[in-house]
């Protein structure tokens, strides 16, 4: 669930939706989601000072709340 909807935000945010891949790894209690795209697009998911990749690491806890998990969004 975590890793669709960090997908389709990233999708949203890019030029080159094709170019947005997430990988999705589960460590007990915790779901990390590594978002990757291409190296020109990187600056619109990071936003000013942060505040965008932050947006979705908020959102992404929302979901993982409700299963009693942690959420972890990371740029690669």
């Amino acid at each position: 669930m975590i890793k669709e909807l960090v997908e389709y935000i990233a999708q949203q945010l890019v030029d080159d939706p094709t170019q947005v891949t997430v990988t999705e790894t589960m460590h007990g209690s915790e779901v990390r989601a590594d978002v990757q795209v291409a190296p020109e697009e990187v600056g619109r998911l990071i936003g000013r000072q942060g505040k965008v990749i932050n947006a979705i690491r908020t959102l992404a806890q929302l979901p993982a709340s409700h299963a009693n998990k942690r959420a972890q969004v990371e740029l690669l």
